[in-house]
């Protein structure tokens, strides 16, 4: 997680084996994985949410890390802002940025600073939070900023030099309960004046735990074929084809 202040962690460094990180690696493997072929050296941004990206991690790639809280980086990852990348124009055939850029204000800057570092032809892979009708006291304790649809999403991308090319929901299956949930959290109206440290996921049985990865499992059989018309995030993967400065 980057950006937002006072914001720390991803929940993931306490929870790794949580049902949503787990089910969300394998649904942005489906979706994107083709993309990110060829390309050897990757940054990931927001890597303290380390399961996201562990489909990177396959020994054929030179991966850097950023995140600004340094509790979930891996060995030799950098503590920094995706706001100002330390690293030098073009040096990446690809970032991802996984649950990051909603996080991050002004949200053109860090979507700048990715072009930045990526070389001409270089991929961006991204995932980002639906819908603003979905805010809750949970957005405001992870240190967001917005959420997104997928027009606003490729919007935002194409106007930072991208040339968009898939971009898809994703959580369809379990859609209905993440509404149940977002209403109930409406009803409760718990108040949250600024980000937490690390924000505490909802609790889940372990049998829950087992629907949900089941239903998810219907998503990654059609992500790897076609778009999902709704659900809870928006992934993008895009192409620099300019530099927005």
């Amino acid at each position: 997680m980057t950006d937002a202040g006072g914001h720390g962690g991803s929940p993931s460094i306490a929870q790794p084996d949580y049902w949503w990180y787990l089910a969300r690696t394998d649904l942005l493997h489906a979706a994107l994985s083709d993309f990110a072929t060829d390309c050897t050296t990757v940054l990931d941004i927001g890597s303290a949410d380390g399961p996201s990206a562990s489909w990177l991690h396959d020994g054929t790639r030179h991966l850097a890390s950023l995140d600004i809280d340094p509790r979930g980086l891996r060995a030799n990852g950098v503590c920094g802002s995706a706001l100002a990348l330390p690293f030098a124009d073009s040096g990446f055939d690809m970032v991802s940025a996984f649950d990051v850029i909603e996080h991050c204000d002004p949200e053109a800057e860090a979507l700048a600073e990715v072009s930045r570092v990526l070389r001409p032809g270089g991929r961006f892979l991204m995932a980002v939070p639906a819908y603003q009708w979905a805010w809750t006291d949970f957005d405001v304790a992870n240190g967001h900023f917005r959420r997104y649809t997928r027009g606003r999403a490729t919007t935002a991308v194409e106007k930072a030099g991208f040339r968009v090319e898939r971009a898809t929901y994703a959580f369809t299956s379990v859609f209905p309960g993440f509404v149940a949930e977002r209403i109930v959290r409406r009803l409760r109206d718990r108040k949250h004046t600024g980000p937490a440290d690390v924000v505490e996921v909802p609790a889940v049985p372990r049998a829950l735990h087992h629907v949900l990865m089941g239903l998810t499992k219907l998503d990654h059989a059609v992500l790897r074929r076609a778009d999902l018309p709704f659900g809870s995030s928006v992934f993008v993967a895009a192409t620099k084809v300019s530099d927005p400065r």
